[in-house]
């Protein structure tokens, strides 16, 4: 043997380790995977009580400019009054809980939310004709109407 010269040892290549796989998933890809389907389930639930919130006040505001509008005639804020609390429910609601009903299955649907049932027992009745008289029943009061339409907007606030 040389003396200078360097032995060769029985060496083996470099081992590289195994590829790191995707599965099992590390715990904060568990906590996405939890925390997705509960923030849409908040965002909905937040996006239904503020469209609820503005649907309530825009109905407030409406009412108030057609208790202050002296150049309507009745009719023309009965019919009014009908189409607004109709348009609150069906945003609050599902469509197809409110939106076909009609006559008395109307008034019993917006009495649901009201113990003493004004829509039917009360002034509340005129509401269930009125888009297909003529004229204004003459024994409605329409600033009454428009106070037992302020109480149940009122109510939906608070569902």
């Amino acid at each position: 043997m040389q003396p200078n010269a360097i032995p060769q040892l029985p060496l083996r290549d470099v081992h590289l380790p195994e590829a790191i796989s995707w599965w099992p998933l590390a715990v904060g890809w568990w906590i996405t995977l939890a925390l997705i389907p509960i923030l849409l389930w908040i965002s909905f639930k937040v996006y239904k009580h503020l469209t609820r919130k503005t649907a309530v006040k825009t109905a407030k505001q409406l009412l108030l400019v057609l208790r202050q509008d002296r150049t309507k005639t009745e009719a023309q804020v009965l019919a009014e009054v009908s189409a607004l609390l109709r348009r609150v429910a069906m945003s609050m609601a599902p469509r197809e809980a409110c939106a076909s009903l009609t006559g008395q299955a109307w008034l019993e649907y917006l009495d649901k939310s009201l113990d003493d049932k004004p829509f039917t027992r009360g002034v509340g009745q005129c509401l269930a004709e009125v888009i297909y008289r003529r004229t204004t029943p003459t024994h409605v009061d329409i600033f009454e109407l428009i106070d037992l339409a302020e109480r149940w907007l009122n109510v939906q606030k608070s569902r």
